[in-house]
């Protein structure tokens, strides 16, 4: 195992953070520098869009918790309080590792700083333009995105098959995360937002905007590469996602749901997914640790 977890001397790990179930594991994880560039499965198509999906991950996340602590002092809700503090850590984490992950990329040649510069600007004139309450819609949508994508990870191992040893950790523990605290932004619009019109329509929004600037961050990397395209791969992955086994066409059910007016996101209840997936993540990295805290 290349990816691991670099213990600090005499560490109690996990220490809880809050006294909620939510609870920061930072991970420190190390990858192989003989990585192949196409680390999953020698798929040129899977590789550069998962690439593109960690460059907007750290600014995305700061965005995330920016949103939300917005409203930190206004919270009256003491559980849903706890809960912040633990989403906070969560994507702090998250947005660190993916930073030195996507450094590694940038030295095996896929220009993910590129991508990353672009996000941070991007999220910039965003904040500048959008209301509090708008971007705390767009953080409830863009959460609702990533605990899909989550959850489909912990339950189907046929969509992580292929991928190099070293990067399953970073992906596993990211995936289990998301799902844990996939109702924190959402607890917190609604208690102090409660808007139904600004949250579906910030949704549509959303949608329209991810889809559009995932094809244009796969782009923005695959146009500065030194190989030719592989187009064999680029119909394989559209097969992958939207025909067989289709893995973004099966998400259309939980994604329309959001849409409902007495939607949450613990209606799918998926603790055992969760806890799989820390079983398998405790297992890989030799750490059962990991198994102390579970949400």
């Amino acid at each position: 195992m290349n990816a691991k977890v670099n213990a600090a001397p005499k560490r109690n790990f996990p220490k809880r953070t809050n006294q909620s179930d939510i609870q920061p594991r930072r991970m420190d994880f190390e990858f192989d520098p003989a990585m192949p560039r196409y680390w999953f499965g020698g798929d040129q198509f899977k590789t550069i869009l998962l690439t593109a999906l960690s460059c907007t991950f750290p600014e995305g996340e700061r965005f995330f918790v920016r949103s939300v602590r917005h409203y930190q002092p206004r919270i009256t809700n003491e559980k849903l309080k706890e809960e912040v503090k633990g989403f906070i850590g969560q994507e702090a984490h998250h947005g660190n590792e993916h930073e030195v992950f996507n450094a590694l990329m940038q030295k095996k040649g896929i220009p993910t700083q590129k991508v990353v510069d672009f996000v941070f600007n991007g999220i910039r004139w965003q904040e500048k333009h959008l209301s509090p309450e708008r971007r705390l819609a767009k953080t409830c949508a863009l959460e609702h995105f990533t605990a899909m994508l989550a959850e489909t990870m912990l339950e189907d191992p046929e969509f992580l098959k292929g991928m190099d040893e070293s990067m399953l950790p970073l992906w596993l523990w990211h995936a289990v995360e998301e799902s844990e605290h996939k109702s924190v932004a959402f607890d917190v619009y609604q208690e102090q937002v409660g808007n139904y019109w600004v949250r579906t329509s910030e949704m549509a929004a959303t949608t329209l905007e991810f889809a559009l600037f995932t094809a244009f961050h796969y782009y923005q990397l695959r146009s500065e590469m030194d190989d030719k395209p592989d187009w064999k791969s680029v119909i394989k992955g559209f097969n992958w996602m939207l025909g067989k086994p289709g893995f973004l066409r099966k998400l259309g059910p939980a994604y329309l749901s959001y849409y409902k007016r007495d939607f949450h996101p613990s209606q799918r209840d998926s603790r055992h997914l969760r806890e799989s997936g820390l079983r398998k993540l405790a297992s890989m990295l030799k750490r059962p640790e990991l198994l102390e805290v579970l949400s």
